[in-house]
């Protein structure tokens, strides 16, 4: 079912480097992600400068971008915070 979602564009599917496959609703606005990788905890963001390089660097190098994903990975504030225990 999830995958008749997807081709119909109701869900997102995202493959992040803890080898599983997430999913979320598809609300049309873009937005990157930074993940976890000791929880797997994925936080959602958007920034307009990080968007604004990405074209600068896309024009410089004589390219439009048509999609893109940006996806990072660290140790969330729970995770440093059960590591200095």
């Amino acid at each position: 079912v999830l995958t008749q979602f997807e081709q119909a564009g109701i869900l997102l599917r995202h493959h992040f480097e803890t080898g599983k496959a997430v999913y979320e609703l598809n609300t049309g606005g873009h937005h990157d992600h930074i993940v976890c990788v000791k929880c797997g905890r994925v936080t959602e963001f958007h920034n307009d400068e990080i968007e604004a390089l990405q074209d600068k660097i896309a024009d410089q190098n004589g390219y439009r971008i048509v999609d893109h994903a940006l996806y990072m990975y660290g140790v969330c504030n729970d995770c440093q915070d059960k590591i200095k225990r």
